[in-house]
């Protein structure tokens, strides 16, 4: 099956993917440790599937990561998120959220930020 929509929930040690098909309908599921996902994530997926994870200080570094690989990343503001969690909160519910999120079409995304722009708000965060 081909994945046209995968979403990451970011964490420290563990992360949930979700993706789904051309039907909408979930495909893949795999819980991953932080070495290993962007390998099975690569090996998986094809540049026209679009990642999506919630918008965090990680996030924008492992989206400019999938960027230089060539990928479409998508980042969502964890309040836009939460209204798709379908039961009890967790790391797996979460990704199934987020892909779901991104296929609404009125959804607003979240700019992935540069090194120099997360530098410049880390020091007005500081004062």
């Amino acid at each position: 099956m081909k994945l046209i929509r995968v979403g990451v929930d970011l964490a420290k040690h563990v992360f949930q993917l979700h993706g789904v098909d051309r039907s909408e309908k979930t495909v893949w599921r795999r819980k991953l440790v932080r070495g290993d996902w962007i390998k099975a994530l690569l090996d998986r997926i094809e540049p026209d599937c679009e990642i999506g994870m919630e918008a965090c200080s990680g996030a924008h570094n492992w989206a400019r990561l999938l960027q230089a690989k060539g990928f479409t990343v998508k980042l969502i503001a964890p309040q836009f998120v939460k209204p798709y969690v379908k039961s009890n909160k967790n790391d797996a519910n979460d990704a199934d959220a987020i892909c779901e999120a991104m296929s609404r079409p009125s959804m607003r995304f979240v700019a992935i930020k540069t090194v120099e722009q997360q530098d410049i708000q880390a020091v007005h965060r500081v004062r």
